[in-house]
């Protein structure tokens, strides 16, 4: 066997950095169905699934499987949309949380339940997708004025802030019952998430796969710089404000149902980064999604098992995680 042949066979082998995201991913994702009360040992779960009498397949059915198939997909968006906002402003510090949609969901449903308007409980999650995406228009609108990618962050901070000001303003009319009933979801948490939820966030994003297949070349460009890519003839604003809708859509679908999953944007581009310095916005795009279900999955995990039976909200363990991680990888960074 000659060395070109052993290089070849060598190459098609996938190295450890590509098996071992996907593998912990694989875990946690059968952790999330067996684990809890009651206990389904994993060669178990088939027939759990066949038996619909049983209380084992209501709880796997009904409560699990659409919580966690909400947390791998809403982990991706979230993630995916961290990067596209750090690609097109060139700031790794650039996260959803300042394109004013998770305060604009945040709004909509607390003055939704503040103010007792006339609109079911189970109409909240539309609530929150139609005020993320008000929020999101608020802040697109503006940063049309923007010249710069850093402009572009200041008046998404600007806009952010005098979003979350109006939600301190709602919530000071709030009672008791209401501050209890507003917390989980303002924390961000997938507790309570069934098939009815899942199955309106799910065409939406659906709906952004393709446009973030078309704000991936895009990005390309956004990273020359302003003045270079005008001088190829790109058209910077417009590029960047489709990008910024973008990922406007895919934190607005998962706000909704569940609340604001922060820092989970901020840290899976730059853990994938990590994985793939040699890569580009295709490459990362991948990598950043199973990242981001991967964070949002094990915190997940933490939230429903660490002091159970009292489940705490998902958000506090995706701040921790995301602050630590991303201190962590942004001091490597800078050695």
């Amino acid at each position: 066997m000659t060395s070109s042949h052993v290089r070849g066979h060598g190459s098609a082998v996938p190295p450890l950095r590509f098996v071992l995201p996907a593998a912990v991913l694989a875990l946690l994702a059968l952790c999330g169905l067996c684990l809890g009360t009651p206990v389904i040992a994993p060669h178990h779960l088939p027939a759990v699934l066949a038996d619909h009498a049983s209380l084992e397949y209501v709880v796997l059915w009904e409560l699990r499987l659409p919580r966690l198939l909400l947390g791998l997909l809403g982990g991706a968006a979230v993630a995916v949309a961290g990067l596209l906002l750090q690609e097109a402003l060139r700031n790794p510090l650039a996260v959803p949380e300042l394109l004013g949609v998770s305060s604009g969901a945040a709004v909509a449903v607390a003055a939704c339940v503040i103010w007792a308007l006339p609109v079911s409980p189970s109409l909240h999650p539309l609530v929150g997708l139609a005020g993320a995406a008000a929020g999101g228009g608020i802040t697109l609108a503006a940063a049309r004025t923007a010249r710069t990618a850093g402009g572009v962050l200041l008046i998404g901070s600007a806009v952010t802030a005098a979003i979350q000001a109006l939600l301190l303003a709602i919530m000071a009319t709030a009672d008791r019952l209401q501050y209890d009933l507003l917390f989980r979801y303002l924390v961000g948490s997938l507790n309570g998430i069934l098939w009815e939820q899942v199955s309106r966030t799910l065409p939406w994003l659906v709906l952004a796969v393709p446009l973030v297949v078309l704000a991936v070349p895009a990005l390309g460009l956004l990273r020359l710089g302003d003045e270079a890519a005008t001088s190829l003839g790109a058209g910077v604003t417009a590029a960047r404000t489709g990008v910024l809708a973008v990922a406007a859509l895919l934190v607005g679908a998962v706000t909704g149902p569940c609340g604001p999953i922060a820092w989970v944007g901020f840290v899976a581009p730059l853990l994938a980064r990590r994985i793939r310095p040699d890569g580009d916005a295709r490459s990362w795009t991948c990598w950043t999604a199973v990242l981001g279900a991967t964070i949002t999955v094990a915190a997940d995990q933490v939230a429903r098992l660490a002091l159970a039976p009292v489940e705490t909200p998902l958000g506090a363990w995706t701040v921790l995680i995301g602050v630590l991680a991303g201190t962590a990888l942004l001091r490597r960074g800078a050695r």
